[in-house]
């Protein structure tokens, strides 16, 4: 699964969603993964709640196709600030 096929997967997953993915630690290493996700969907919600949603949007593929994630989630109000 490439960078963006994890990308693709977040945004059809959650509403109005923008996905930001590289491989910070090695760029032919396609099982880590940053991601930063900014949607509306994450506003009035706790960061645990906001990163389940990202995990729920990933679904099974962060047992059989992702290792490992660095994640951030963001309100688009607080990623313009």
């Amino acid at each position: 699964m490439d960078e963006a096929a994890v990308a693709d997967l977040i945004e059809s997953e959650l509403p109005d969603a923008t996905a930001e993915v590289t491989t910070p630690r090695d760029p032919d290493d396609d099982k880590h993964y940053a991601v930063t996700v900014v949607s509306p969907a994450f506003d009035g919600k706790n960061l645990v709640d906001q990163h389940q949603l990202v995990h729920d949007a990933l679904g099974d593929h962060l047992t059989r196709d992702i290792h490992a994630i660095e994640l951030e989630t963001y309100t688009p109000e607080e990623y313009e600030d």
